[in-house]
């Protein structure tokens, strides 16, 4: 019986071709930089032994011929890199006089590790490469990710992905089963699937005996930083005539009194935490009922000059890890850490001290 694709297979199969096509392209380029070399063959589903290769290139070089074998993933993460340079290892096995070659839209410096360890050159499609075979040498490094922006991103950093990964990075020991954190963070099991996948494809995570466990999470704060904006949230700006300190206890007993769900943040929030740092503006999230707190605690509306900064959440979970120091509630270090990352200097430097005071400790 003829079994028909779905339209999902064939946008796959259109996908791997075109990553084949570039792929080709990037060789190429890479190539040619050196003069001695010649391209005579590049055959595509080449079969090695068992297997069958993405392509399998012929080089003619001054002495003799040299043949490159190539793996090409849409995805250039660790995970993916590893089980590309396993793939063309055992090419190698096959065909011992090979030389490896991985191709991704983009390989991270721990890919390029991966592979360098093992013999395998790569290429990517932002420029950066490097091959090393017979008398050919090819390097070069540095070139930023051009595809920083890709759905990848956008489905890691999501709010509801975000919730997955404020638990994590609160208890980084905790070993977690799929089941167990969807329940933790309210959020469908499929996107907390979808969250360890992508962690595992940057090889962020562990899976043990009784779940999964983050074990780089400091890399993945400093991924999220990049990638959060404190300005996703709603900005309400006011003035008061009132101290600092006295602000933040009459937001704290007013909320309290109506019921309002807030927490401070920012450079208010690490005071608590790292008492070295100095501020001038109480920044605080608030749940709801946000104008009327306004009102009760004679904040004036204003379009510059602000010592008040309101932030109604984009998400709930901006509220996940909340605790109550000097009878005012604040929000998660974790938290406290994206907000002031978003605020160049001083922002940064508070962030890093907090990072190293109160984060990172626990982990």
């Amino acid at each position: 019986m003829l079994l028909r694709k779905t339209t999902a297979e064939k946008l796959n199969v259109s996908k791997q071709g075109q990553c084949k096509e570039n792929a080709e392209t990037a060789l190429r380029a890479c190539l040619e930089r050196v003069p001695f070399l010649k391209i005579l063959q590049i055959k595509r589903e080449a079969r090695i032994g068992e297997f069958r290769a993405d392509l399998l290139v012929k080089l003619s070089l001054p002495a003799d011929e040299q043949e490159l074998v190539v793996e090409v993933k849409s995805n250039g993460q660790p995970r993916i890199a590893r089980e590309a340079v396993n793939q063309l290892l055992r090419y190698k096995m096959a065909k011992p006089e090979i030389y490896g070659v991985f191709i991704a839209p983009y390989i991270s410096q721990r890919a390029a590790e991966i592979c360098s360890k093992e013999g395998i050159g790569y290429i990517d499609l932002a420029g950066n490469c490097r091959l090393s075979f017979k008398q050919v040498y090819i390097e070069q490094g540095g070139k930023p990710n051009p595809f920083s922006e890709r759905r990848e991103l956008r489905s890691l950093y999501s709010p509801k992905a975000s919730r997955v990964l404020r638990v994590l990075l609160s208890r980084p020991d905790k070993e977690w089963r799929i089941k167990e954190l969807s329940k933790e963070t309210e959020v469908s099991l499929g996107q907390v699937s979808n969250v360890k996948r992508l962690l595992e494809d940057r090889e962020w995570i562990s899976t043990r005996a009784n779940g999964f466990v983050l074990t780089e999470p400091e890399k993945l704060l400093l991924e999220w930083s990049e990638n959060y904006n404190y300005r996703k949230n709603r900005i309400l700006e006011y003035y008061s005539l009132k101290s600092m300190p006295e602000i933040e206890t009459d937001l704290a007993k007013v909320c309290a009194q109506n019921e309002v769900r807030y927490a401070l943040t920012g450079f208010s929030g690490a005071a608590r935490l790292a008492p070295a740092v100095r501020y001038q503006r109480v920044t605080a999230f608030v749940n709801e009922g946000e104008m009327d707190l306004a009102t009760s605690l004679d904040f004036k509306p204003v379009s510059s000059g602000a010592n008040v900064i309101l932030l109604v959440p984009y998400d709930k979970g901006v509220f996940y890890g909340t605790q109550v120091v000097d009878g005012v509630r604040i929000a998660s270090p974790i938290q406290i850490y994206l907000d002031l990352m978003g605020f160049r200097g001083r922002g940064e430097e508070a962030a890093k001290v907090l990072l190293e005071k109160v984060i990172r400790p626990k982990w």
